[in-house]
């Protein structure tokens, strides 16, 4: 029997109840399996999603998230082959699903990584504070917090696992459940991953749902407390963005579109080069992987008019070599579409471009495959070949910039100079990412800031990256993933700028006490905690923030200037030569700044062994105002802020982060330097 794929709704695992879906396998166009959501209440669901997982996610810290994430990442790093096999059936090459299947699993990776960029606490404390008042006893904090709804993610048929793992890495590590609704036609790849999650118990009940039939009136629950987003189709991320319900709740909606990519060849990358090599390579991939459908793919190839018939029998040449069939069999480089229905629709694009812009490369009717051994089918299946059109006239014949053939298709056009290569790459009027081979920085600049503006990501080719780089088509997880205009103006991932979307900013306000106590996180001028032992004899666990140290005095001398100048090699004029300083803005001998931070130091530390294992670092430092000799300065030292670490194994030290307020004052009572010094500290549970 044909089996039917299940939704995981309520904490349980429950088919449709009418009429079913039928999946296709794309190379075959054997039924695979069936889908519907019929019969389920979506208003309960996202309740149940709010209700149950939302509370849990919000209670974990980051670094707790960030644990699970990894956890779920190692999990279904040991399941990958059950989804490589059934991957081939959405005509994915072993390539193509690696893309999909390891890139999925790498966004949860990083982002738990990125918990390292979070404080151990459910809320994140956004940038430095903020003065509203002369005298300092009213200021201001940027606070985050997670939202108290669902992420929405509604994702498209070409990338079923990373889809899904790239949106839930960034909605998971912010606190916030999901509800997963994948495109039909590779729904079953999505329903195998979310078994294993599920499976595995590492999530807590509610954090992650899923839906895997039409989805149809699923926002018409969505409040202002949710967040949905969407991967697919321009037209229709439009329709959902008007939804009267996303606009009367103002429900935040981030829209990744397919866009009309391009990559450009810049003047100086002539036949020969490394960079034409690169670019020719970057195009052939772009069209090949995944058999060109990738949001991120390249629609559009721009070529300097004089390079025009060069690039088209490069990338003939290039394309030549693509053999195409069943994923599993031998030698086969490409696979299938995903489906018929994409079959046909990007025929009748192509159809439509071809009016204007010649086919110079392929056969939209005709391709030969391999693999009819495993019951490939050129008639059944979604074959197609690599098709390659020239548009000579691009600033006339407008399709290209406006019509995107979602499949192994490109067009060719020339350019003049680079201010039309510009002019061309922004007529798609937004795009996800553009690429640019050159090995001329000039050319570089003068196009990255004529087309940033229009679009999300460049990225600039050359000999020097081409070994490390991951290419034009790969969104990596520490960057926006978006771009404006026909893009959807939305973003993805991005590190902490993903994280972000995902919860709620609050201007806080009030005294520093006040916003000390709240965020954990010292503010200056806030009330201080002197104890009677030296902070730096106080476990991890027993320092407070506020909790400060104020040393005795040290008066400078033109000695200690002299000496700091023969140790630390610096003889910077204004340290050791009076006679120069006429025109300046000194009146005599200066200290170093980092004799001022050194001796600091040396006054704060208490020389005893402790709970203190070491130096971890210096986040900040400024040096405020002059110190000549004679200058009397004293240091307070206060305890700013608390970051557990995790022990790495049971051999590992319990230790955490201190971060320290380190405020130099002369006699004045002027503050002369600051700094955020970090020290690595013992706990006393080891445990």
């Amino acid at each position: 029997m044909t089996p039917t794929l299940e939704n995981y709704t309520l904490g349980r695992w429950a088919a449709g109840a009418a009429d079913p879906h039928e999946l296709l396998d794309a190379s075959t166009g054997e039924v695979i399996a069936l889908a519907n959501t019929e019969g389920f209440d979506f208003a309960e669901i996202l309740a149940y999603g709010r209700r149950v997982g939302n509370p849990a996610l919000r209670r974990m810290t980051f670094h707790e998230r960030g644990r699970m994430l990894k956890a779920l990442a190692f999990h279904l790093q040991e399941k990958k082959e059950i989804f490589y096999e059934l991957s081939y059936r959405s005509g994915a090459t072993r390539a193509d699903s690696w893309i999909d299947i390891e890139g999925g699993i790498g966004n949860l990776f990083a982002n738990a990584s990125l918990r390292r960029k979070f404080p151990d606490k459910p809320f994140y404390v956004e940038g430095e504070p903020v003065g509203l008042s002369k005298g300092g006893t009213f200021v201001a904090q940027h606070l985050l917090v997670p939202r108290e709804g669902v992420a929405v993610h509604i994702n498209a048929y070409n990338f079923p696992i990373w889809g899904m793992l790239e949106k839930i890495a960034v909605n998971l590590l912010a606190g916030m459940p999901a509800v997963v609704k994948p495109a039909v036609p590779s729904a079953y790849l999505t329903e195998a991953v979310v078994r294993e999650i599920i499976a595995s118990g590492i999530l807590p009940e509610g954090a992650l749902q899923l839906v895997v039939g039409s989805g149809q009136g699923i926002l018409d629950h969505v409040t202002y407390q949710d967040v949905v987003t969407f991967t697919g189709s321009a037209a229709t991320g439009a329709k959902l963005r008007a939804h009267p319900r996303i606009i009367s709740e103002a429900v935040p909606f981030t829209l990744e579109a397919d866009s009309l990519n391009a990559a450009v060849l810049g003047p100086d990358a002539v036949p020969g080069t490394t960079e034409f090599d690169l670019f020719i390579k970057e195009v052939r991939k772009e069209m090949t992987a995944k058999c060109g459908q990738k949001c991120t793919a390249i629609r559009r190839a721009i070529v300097p008019d004089n390079l025009l018939e060069d690039v088209q029998i490069a990338l003939g040449k290039a394309l030549a070599q693509t053999t195409i069939g069943h994923p599993q069999a031998e030698g086969v480089r490409m696979g299938a579409l995903a489906g018929r229905q994409q079959a046909e629709r990007l025929r009748e694009q192509v159809r439509q471009l071809a009016k204007t812009t010649p086919i110079v490369y392929g056969d939209l009717e005709n391709v030969e495959i391999l693999g009819k051994e495993r019951g490939a089918d050129a008639a059944k299946g979604a074959f197609i070949s690599p098709i390659v059109l020239r548009n000579d006239h691009p600033f006339k014949h407008l399709d290209s910039h406006e019509l995107e053939a979602f499949g192994p298709v490109v067009t060719l056009m020339p350019y003049h100079d680079v201010a039309e290569a510009v002019q061309l790459a922004n007529l798609g009027k937004g795009s996800l990412v553009c690429s640019l081979a050159t090995n001329d920085p000039r050319t570089a600049q003068d196009f990255v800031l004529g087309a940033a503006t229009h679009h999300g990501r460049i990225l600039v080719i050359n000999n020097d990256m081409a070994k490390e780089s991951t290419g034009h088509g790969s969104p990596m997880p520490q960057l926006v993933h978006g771009g404006p205009g026909r893009a959807g103006g939305g973003q993805e991932m991005g590190g902490i700028r993903g994280v972000e979307h995902f919860m709620q900013r609050v201007a806080l306000q009030g005294s520093p006490s006040m916003i000390t106590a709240i965020t954990e996180v010292y503010q200056p001028k806030a009330k201080q905690i002197e104890k009677d032992k030296h902070p730096f004899q106080h476990y991890f666990e027993e320092l407070e923030i506020g909790q400060t140290y104020i040393t005795h005095k040290h008066t400078v001398t033109e000695a200690d200037i002299t000496n700091f100048a023969q140790v630390s090699g610096d003889n910077f004029y204004a340290h050791v030569d009076a006679t120069s300083l006429e025109g300046t803005l000194f009146t005599g001998r200066v200290a170093h700044g980092y004799y001022i931070l050194s001796k600091a130091a040396g006054m704060f530390v208490d020389p005893r062994k402790g709970p203190v294992l070491l130096n971890y670092g210096l986040d900040e430092c400024r040096f405020t105002k002059p110190v000549y000799p004679g200058t009397t300065i004293g240091v307070t030292l206060t305890v700013k802020e608390k970051i557990g670490q995790e022990k790495r194994d049971s051999e590992d030290v319990a230790k955490g982060i201190v971060r320290w307020l380190v405020e130099v004052t002369d006699q004045t009572s002027d503050t002369v330097a600051v700094a955020t010094i970090l020290t690595m500290v013992k706990k006393k549970n080891q445990a």
